[in-house]
């Protein structure tokens, strides 16, 4: 009975880190959402949500600490535990930068640099969570490789958007006679811009190391850790 009661304890544990993936990309999407829309609305329900993520993110954490201190993983288990650890870390993670994602929305101005496409590397940083978070379910490991590929590709799409932003802004006539509250207000949102573009590369990282944890804990492959 207690082996049967520590095995509901793993399946628990892998059922509430998926959910824990589910509310995450969930908030990130809205934060994606609410910046393509300049909605204020929804990006106060991913800031007052991010406690949330973090209560969860404590639950799980203990009951990773009880199965390893009260239970004598195999070396199976042993690896799904402490890659569901460094997994819901990742989450807690991404889940700030939604945050972050949000509260810039809050004071960007639309279309100041409307050639930089933050839209469409927001969509692929959250298709990769989901995707690497379907991996983890399935133990994946081909998904696992693919997802690292496809790191590199939005590493590549925030270098040039980056690199737009800057071109655009030294391309621009800001003459002498420019109002110094302009100035000041198209210098915030190139730094705000900046850090969207460095932000979402982040989650693009950290979906990246969900999958090496996942490669790690199904097949002991640490190729994607190091």
């Amino acid at each position: 009975m207690a082996r049967e009661s520590y095995q509901e304890q793993l399946d628990q544990l892998r059922s509430d880190v998926l959910y824990m993936g589910e509310l995450v990309g969930d908030r990130l999407r809205t934060a994606l959402s609410a910046m393509e829309s300049k909605d204020d609305t929804a990006a106060m329900n991913v800031i007052e949500g991010d406690a949330e993520i973090n209560q969860l993110y404590l639950d799980l954490e203990g009951d990773c600490v009880d199965l390893l201190a009260l239970q004598q993983p195999v070396a199976s288990d042993l690896r799904f535990i402490a890659a569901s650890f460094k997994i819901i870390t990742d989450l807690e993670r991404i889940g700030d930068l939604a945050t972050n994602l949000a509260d810039y929305s809050l004071d960007a101005e639309r279309d100041v640099f409307p050639e930089v496409d933050i839209q469409s590397i927001g969509d692929e940083t959250l298709d990769m969570l989901e995707t690497a978070m379907q991996a983890f379910e399935t133990e994946d490991h081909d998904t696992c490789l693919a997802i690292a590929d496809r790191d590199d590709e939005v590493d590549e799409m925030c270098r040039k958007a980056s690199e737009a932003v800057v071109r655009d802004l030294m391309e621009r006539n800001i003459s002498n006679g420019t109002d110094d509250a302009e100035i000041e207000q198209l210098m915030n949102d190139v730094s705000r811009l900046l850090l969207t573009i460095r932000d979402l590369e982040r989650v693009g990282d950290h979906a990246t190391n969900i999958a090496a944890r996942t490669l790690y804990m199904s097949e002991g492959d640490d190729q994607l850790i190091y």
